[in-house]
């Protein structure tokens, strides 16, 4: 895994999508565990059965020791060599559209025991969510929603060097707080990397916000409505963002009895039990081979 050990980890999202994982994986009868970036190499995992190396900013070469090596691309496809996927035994991508030969599509996914519509009371939060830190710019779709002058809550690390205080709800929401800050909003906001958006590696927040029954708006992504249909509304310019978020909420987004059905979608379609199975079926289907 990409992230850092530590209270420095925590602050990655791919450590708690490791940590879901890894359950999701327990909960199938697997013996798992989370492996942080400085360990990805050494010694120690030769003695696992499998490695599935979440692929993010850093490139892990495999060791050979008779066991099973897989690779998932989750994030900044931009920065994957090609030559890379010879030294694995099966790629996969988080990316509906992201063309490589021998690479399959495996797409994000939310852990649909936490994040639910139950999670939250609709419509007794913030009326507009935006979780995520600056990544060290005014991200789009903050600074066109604060233009658009709609009363946004941010959480997130970096926020002070670009917007007002009174838009700002804290540098940190924890992992176990999101799920009822998505139930409970009026609308969550959505971004991407533009890389990842172009290559339809879409945002891990998609799947948990309409998990939880929230309504939500995001910049466009390659593959985004293939996946989500009517669940997320997408736009590409500030005024159509204006518009949007200046409409009824009923008018502008699917009804409730909608984004009840879309969020049982997603949670039996994209949960991280349903990748858990398709990748020890993997495994098994490679190592019965040998």
């Amino acid at each position: 895994m990409a992230s850092p050990s530590g209270d420095a980890g925590d602050q990655w999202g791919d450590t708690w999508f490791g940590r879901d994982l890894v359950d999701a994986l327990t909960r199938h009868g697997e013996q798992a565990r989370l492996v942080y970036r400085g360990g990805a190499s050494t010694e120690a995992r030769d003695k696992d059965d499998v490695v599935l190396v979440l692929r993010g900013l850093r490139r892990v070469t495999p060791r050979r020791a008779g066991n099973t090596w897989l690779l998932w691309v989750i994030s900044h496809p931009e920065l994957v060599d090609e030559t890379e996927f010879a030294e694995y035994d099966r790629v996969f991508a988080a990316s509906p559209t992201w063309r490589r030969d021998s690479v399959t599509a495996l797409l994000q996914a939310t852990n649909s025991r936490r994040f639910t519509p139950s999670a939250g009371v609709p419509d007794s939060g913030e009326r507009y969510l935006f979780v995520g830190s600056t990544r060290g710019e005014y991200r789009a779709i903050v600074r066109d929603a604060i233009a658009a002058g709609v009363p946004l809550g941010v959480h997130g690390v970096g926020w002070s060097e670009f917007i007002d205080a009174e838009f700002i709800r804290g540098e940190f929401l924890t992992n176990d707080e999101v799920p009822a800050a998505y139930a409970s909003a009026g609308v969550v906001l959505n971004d991407h990397w533009p890389e990842m958006a172009a290559d339809g590696f879409l945002s891990n927040r998609l799947f948990d916000a309409v998990a939880a029954g929230a309504r939500v708006i995001s910049d466009e992504a390659a593959g985004l409505q293939q996946i989500f249909g009517d669940a997320v509304v997408t736009y590409s310019t500030a005024e159509q963002l204006r518009k949007i978020l200046h409409a009824p909420l009923d008018s502008a987004f699917p009804s409730r009895e909608r984004r009840l059905a879309n969020a049982e979608r997603i949670a039996i379609e994209h949960s991280f039990d349903a990748r858990a199975a398709q990748l020890i079926a993997t495994a098994h289907e490679i190592r019965g081979a040998r």
